[in-house]
């Protein structure tokens, strides 16, 4: 485990010092839901987002995540990983509350992200489960 505390990062915002290859790395071969995304997705998607990153003191990204929002009522909250070497650090807390920090200001009527199994994370900078899931719907893309 990494020496690393969660204070030893800095968050950051602009999207031209994210490190997108790496982020393509991680979220093509090691996370579920994007497995495979290629490099041009990553990007197109990181360029009309907002995007947030955790750097080590040596300006090293160790974790990223995005937002898809309208800057008006919606935002959805994605894309979020934390590298192998600095789990378990409080990173991925720290991260939330850059993103819910980032937010507030705008007054959006609903933030929502989905999450297999970090929910006590995102607990703790203020989301819980969705009211009336029954109420959500999903474009079915299998072309079924």
């Amino acid at each position: 485990m990494s020496a690393h505390r969660s204070t030893d990062y800095e968050i950051d915002f602009d999207l031209a010092r994210m490190d997108l290859d790496r982020v393509h790395q991680w979220l093509s071969t090691d996370a579920f839901w994007a497995l495979g995304r290629t490099r041009e997705t990553v990007e197109t998607a990181a360029r009309n987002s907002l995007n947030f990153g955790a750097f080590t003191r040596d300006g090293t990204q160790v974790a990223y995540a995005r937002v898809a929002t309208d800057h008006a009522t919606f935002a959805w909250l994605c894309d979020v990983y934390v590298d192998r070497d600095h789990r378990g650090q409080g990173l991925g807390t720290r991260l939330s509350e850059a993103v819910v920090a980032r937010l507030r200001p705008l007054g959006l009527k609903r933030v929502l992200l989905s999450t297999l199994d970090a929910h006590d994370v995102y607990a703790r900078v203020g989301f819980v489960p969705m009211p009336n899931p029954e109420k959500l719907m999903i474009l079915d893309q299998s072309g079924s």
